[in-house]
């Protein structure tokens, strides 16, 4: 029987009946979280909103850090039972401090929603000198994960999602430069890279950590109209993804395939509530599904939508997942012992 997802050995859709098209009230129908505890980041705006509703509605208290704490409040207003705290995902000292709060209330955490993200911005640091996709979309997953981790093993039974992308797709990890230091810096291939780390975490995570009931997946949650996501990004680099046409609007075959908000989110909450995956993980989710498998070679034919859909195998290597694992340790020297 396989064990785990090394090199994608689990990665077949299960055949959910869920699709692009379903939202969060279908995929939390029937789920009662009543008694469970739930972290989610960028829990404040866009998938993360409706994250933390459709949680909520099914009875889970939910804890939402953010670095704008008067903007969260407004934005989750009438959600509820949420608690909001400070927590900036670029700053360690404000990701330990938040953590330690956690642990100090006693409280078994059972689902830890790594939502927050940013894409496509110009080049940045944060004070350790990383590079803030790889910093924000990645490392703050990683650290925030290990600061939280009692509080998860105490749930007897947790949940971790990453809330990847497709953006995966656009570059695998750079091991020998990761913070663009010795390339010219790229902001696709930043992001690219970002996703990819977030895929080897949740398949690393995983095997690590199942022998203590704790559970990873990372989720791509589609294209999504309405969010604050792409904001940084320029007419010209939509453009160059394929999303505008040469005047600057909108192609018709992009508006079509768009997912609205409570679309967007139904991935995170199936991948953080199913009984479908109480004993599987290291997955790449999609569209309420474990996603299909991608050749290595791109020519080869493949069910997946025009290569729009699918995980890369490179994204769940294991001699990659464990090296990043290292890597990260040393960049940033946050010491994660799963034990």
């Amino acid at each position: 029987m396989i064990q785990n997802n090394n090199q994608g050995a689990l990665q077949r859709p299960l055949g959910t009946g869920f699709n692009a098209q379903s939202t969060t009230n279908d995929v939390i129908r029937g789920i009662d979280l009543r008694g469970k505890m739930a972290i989610v980041t960028g829990g404040n705006a866009g998938i993360g909103v409706e994250t933390v509703r459709a949680l909520a509605a099914a009875g889970a208290t939910i804890i939402v850090p953010a670095r704008d704490v008067e903007k969260a409040t407004k934005n989750l207003k009438g959600v509820g039972p949420v608690e909001i705290e400070a927590m900036d995902m670029m700053n360690s000292a404000s990701i330990e401090a938040f953590a330690a709060k956690f642990l100090a209330s006693g409280r078994p955490l059972h689902i830890l929603i790594n939502n927050a993200g940013i894409m496509w911005v110009p080049l940045q640091r944060d004070g350790r000198g990383i590079e803030s996709q790889l910093a924000t979309n990645y490392i703050g997953q990683f650290h925030l994960t290990a600061a939280l981790w009692p509080a998860l093993k105490q749930a007897n039974g947790a949940r971790v999602v990453n809330v990847s992308s497709l953006g995966h797709h656009m570059a695998s990890f750079n091991f020998e430069d990761p913070n663009f230091e010795q390339r010219e810096y790229e902001t696709l291939q930043a992001y690219g890279q970002s996703k990819t780390a977030s895929n080897l975490f949740a398949l690393e995570l995983d095997n690590r950590a199942k022998d203590f009931k704790v559970r990873a997946y990372s989720v791509h949650p589609g294209s999504i109209a309405g969010t604050e996501l792409g904001r940084s990004a320029s007419i010209d680099l939509w453009k160059q993804m394929g999303f505008l046409d040469e005047d600057g609007n909108m192609r018709p075959e992009i508006l079509a395939g768009l997912k609205t908000i409570p679309q967007g989110a139904a991935t995170s909450v199936w991948a953080a509530t199913s009984p479908l995956l109480n004993n599987l993980g290291g997955v790449y989710c999609e569209d309420g599904d474990i996603a299909e498998l991608l050749p290595a070679d791109p020519s080869v034919p493949t069910k997946a939508k025009l290569h729009q859909s699918g995980v890369q195998q490179y994204s769940l290597d294991e001699i990659s997942a464990k090296r990043l694992w290292e890597l990260t340790e040393s960049m940033t020297g946050i010491t994660f012992r799963v034990s």
